[in-house]
């Protein structure tokens, strides 16, 4: 799985280099790629800005660079990888979508800053606009990289799979909870069905407790299911 990210703060993703994301880098499972579209820049203090065409506030990330990087990375590729834009105008990232987009051999994810990006190289490369959700941020770095985590261990190999499966969300329920040493912990034991050995049991018992934690902590994902069923 390959990412290419247009940012102008690639220092940025020093973060994500690490933990499962970083091993599945080692393992070349997973290839990232920082592109400074300021490299692109024509103006001789290397600025990608400019002021907005009808007034207003702040500034507005000029075409020219983003395009150019975006040639750069497309220009000897034989295929178009899907360019996602972080935008808090985009749809909410779920775990749907990330196991979507984990199916992708190459994604290009483009950073916004300021006000955001001339609409016209928008409209020439961006397939889809992603959010993490509805609030604003300085930049589509931080988004772009819950992104990449959120759809790299989907990938193949790069956990396994039984994990993924046992996920929040990976089936429309919150994840049950988890219990290890020491059997007990300030008076409070782990459950006995745990400690049964009867793995058909534990398996009910977990589903109970995972529609049961759904219920009391996010309902509404039960009304969704429930919406979807009937519709």
């Amino acid at each position: 799985m390959r990412f290419d990210v247009l940012t102008l703060f690639p220092e940025m993703f020093d973060a994500v280099k690490t933990s499962i994301v970083g091993r599945a880098m080692n393992n070349n499972l997973i290839d990232l790629n920082l592109i400074n579209f300021r490299e692109f820049s024509t103006d001789k203090q290397k600025h990608v800005d400019d002021c907005p065409y009808g007034g207003g506030a702040g500034m507005v990330i000029k075409p020219e660079p983003v395009y150019d990087a975006y040639k750069s990375i497309v220009n000897d590729l034989d295929y178009k990888p899907k360019v996602i834009y972080m935008s808090p105008q985009g749809k909410v990232l779920t775990q749907q979508i990330a196991r979507e987009l984990s199916k992708e051999n190459h994604l290009i994810l483009l950073c916004g800053h300021y006000e955001g990006i001339d609409q016209r190289v928008l409209d020439e490369i961006v397939d889809e606009e992603i959010s993490i959700g509805d609030y604003v941020l300085t930049g589509g770095e931080l988004p772009a990289m819950v992104l990449i985590d959120a759809v790299s261990r989907n990938v193949k190999g790069v956990i396994k799979d039984e994990s993924v499966e046992d996920e929040s969300f990976s089936d429309g329920y919150l994840e049950y909870p988890h219990y290890t040493r020491p059997e007990v912990f300030m008076g409070k034991r782990v459950p006995d069905i745990l400690l049964s050995g009867h793995h058909a049991n534990i398996e009910k018992w977990r589903r109970e407790q995972s529609i049961e934690i759904t219920k009391r902590k996010r309902p509404d994902l039960i009304k969704e299911e429930r919406s979807q069923t009937n519709g």
